[in-house]
């Protein structure tokens, strides 16, 4: 059940940049101007809530104690979940974002 907290950062994540790229939309912008823009004023939201959850599993992937053994390979998948997901949410999201925008005619 460790495994739910990447796929959770990534959907929290998502939903704020598309939800600020659609309202950029609605306001008149471009497709390209309020995806480049959405990007730039959520980063470092999606920084921040990365970082803390990648921060609170550290102490379980540094554990030499007893339950080390298992707790160790679990904290390293679940970091580097969420570290994967901040790259797809940054650069794949607004890319796919962009092209499906353009396909559908709201540049």
């Amino acid at each position: 059940m460790q495994t739910t907290a990447p796929s959770g950062v990534a959907i929290l994540n998502g939903l704020v940049l598309v939800t600020f790229i659609k309202q950029k939309l609605e306001t008149g912008e471009p497709l390209e101007q309020a995806v480049r823009e959405g990007c730039l004023v959520r980063l470092r939201p999606v920084l921040m809530t990365a970082l803390v959850a990648a921060v609170g599993f550290v102490p379980m992937a540094v554990n030499v104690g007893v339950g080390g053994e298992v707790q160790r390979p679990l904290a390293t998948v679940v970091i580097g979940g969420i570290v994967s997901n901040v790259v797809l949410t940054l650069v794949v999201l607004p890319v796919l974002y962009s092209t499906m925008g353009r396909k559908r005619g709201e540049s």
